[in-house]
């Protein structure tokens, strides 16, 4: 069960503001990041969530990964967005895969700030 799992709070994000409130079009921006960095998707799951007083509703984007998961969660009124990359490295280490999803998803992004971190998982 050991793995890595990685999580970047992003504020101020300069991306174009649909990808915030466009589950479909973030879907797939999500699935080529993930080919891109060589995981392999087995499923997956894209929500938009209803617009409040606030402005239009923020996008929850899931890939399920043979290696773990990708989520996605957005908050278009503030322009935030939390990302979550956990990949287990029982078969092989993951971890540059891991790694290399998360720093095309800041790219994409493109927050101001951003606080990232790193857990690793499973060590006994």
């Amino acid at each position: 069960m050991q793995g890595l799992h990685l999580t970047a709070d992003l504020r101020q994000c300069g991306c174009d503001a649909a990808l915030l409130t466009d589950a479909i079009r973030l879907g797939a921006h999500c699935v080529q990041a993930v080919d891109d960095a060589g995981l392999q998707a087995v499923a997956q799951l894209f929500h938009t969530f209803p617009a409040t007083a606030q402005g239009p509703g923020g996008v929850t984007a899931t890939v399920l990964l043979a290696e773990s998961h990708l989520c996605v969660h957005t908050w278009p009124e503030t322009g935030a967005v939390t990302l979550d990359v956990y990949v287990c490295n029982f078969g092989g280490d993951h971890s540059a895969k891991a790694h290399a999803l998360l720093n095309t998803l800041l790219a994409l992004f493109q927050p101001a700030h951003y606080q990232q971190k790193e857990l690793l998982r499973g060590l006994v």
